[in-house]
């Protein structure tokens, strides 16, 4: 497009002088050609004569000033050539391949196609006019089939209901009223295996381990079970499932200690441990923090290191669920502007292994 505007452009000034003058144009015409052709000659002594698209450029635009007669005389290529160049030139007028014009709607905005599919995600029961109706809402008018395109391209069903809730989506939505049960294994220095039962509140994170022993029958975790009914007293009321895999030691006497207080037994999957997750990673913090920098030497000692680090972990440990409040915690700590002017004490349990620190009051 630019080329033909310039080409044009020198056309039209080239002109100018025999509009002007009215003689002795087609001369100086003729000479300026032999001339740039003299120079194309210099430019390639020892090789074929090649025309550059300016020499194409410049004899097209002179060619409107030297009568068409003369042109097989003045001219170094034929006059079919010379018309050639002159059409392509000007055809790059009407070229419309470097910006081409879109026809039809214009393509749907990138952020709004995320926020459909966010949508589509945190609501799957929603269908596709459920979200366009929100987009509205929200000011983005949008077509109900725009939104179906979008959700069919990203593999996702726009019908309403495409998929349940997953399993992390169930316990972060129902967390408040979930406590979840696992078993973890503890050894001593002479090579006996102890087993410990823990029990994890969801909502608060709080961590309940009900006992050690060197035989878990399905006797003992019932009893477990009934210890833990006891220790949460009138807080029983505010849990509604427990949450507990496939072992054999949870008997039928173990989840009827939870029904009787009207709650739900959820069983996870078999060799699906992310279905209790949290469980699973509160047994791996005990691990990592107490259990793999203890010697222990029996039940006792084992019993004793537990308690101590579920005091730990209720009282002190700060959680990321909990804006890093520990479980017991109720508030926020008051904010420090200067620690210079407090002095920091240390508090030392099992044995240096953890570190809690306050300020003295």
């Amino acid at each position: 497009m630019i080329v033909s505007l310039l080409y044009r452009a020198a056309r039209t000034l080239l002109s100018i002088p025999g509009v002007l003058l009215r003689q002795d144009t087609a001369k100086d015409a003729e000479l300026l050609v032999l001339r740039h052709e003299n120079t194309v000659l210099r430019r390639q002594l020892k090789a074929p004569v090649r025309y550059e698209p300016a020499d194409r450029f410049w004899f097209s635009a002179l060619s409107s000033l030297i009568p068409r007669r003369r042109w097989a005389t003045v001219f170094p290529v034929t006059p079919g050539t010379l018309l050639a160049w002159h059409r392509r030139l000007i055809a790059k007028k009407w070229d419309y391949s470097t910006h081409r014009r879109h026809t039809g709607r214009p393509p749907t905005a990138a952020a709004l196609k995320r926020l459909v599919l966010r949508l589509a995600n945190e609501n799957p029961q929603w269908g596709h006019r459920r979200i366009q109706g929100e987009l509205a809402r929200l000011g983005h008018p949008i077509a109900p089939s725009t939104v179906w395109e979008i959700l069919t391209a990203a593999g996702l069903d726009p019908a309403p209901r495409r998929t349940g809730p997953n399993w992390r989506e169930f316990l972060t939505a129902q967390a408040e009223g979930i406590i979840a049960a696992d078993f973890f294994h503890v050894d001593t220095v002479l090579g006996t295996r102890l087993y410990a039962m823990a029990f994890l509140e969801h909502g608060i994170r709080r961590l309940h381990i009900t006992g050690v022993t060197t035989h878990p029958t399905g006797q003992w975790a019932s009893q477990q079970a009934r210890n833990l009914a006891t220790d949460l007293g009138a807080r029983m009321e505010s849990l509604r499932f427990v949450l507990r895999d496939r072992d054999t030691k949870y008997t039928e006497s173990f989840d009827a200690v939870f029904r009787s207080e009207d709650m739900d037994v959820l069983l996870s999957a078999p060799r699906v441990p992310r279905m209790n997750a949290h469980c699973e990673r509160v047994i791996r913090t005990i691990r990592r923090e107490a259990l793999d920098h203890v010697l222990f030497i029996n039940e006792a000692h084992a019993r004793h290191v537990l308690t101590e680090f579920q005091d730990h972990y209720n009282r002190h440990r700060p959680h990321q669920a909990r804006a890093q409040l520990p479980p017991d915690a109720a508030e926020q700590p008051t904010t420090i502007e200067d620690p210079n002017g407090h002095r920091l004490l240390r508090t030392r349990r099992l044995g240096g292994t953890i570190n809690e620190y306050r300020y003295a009051s």
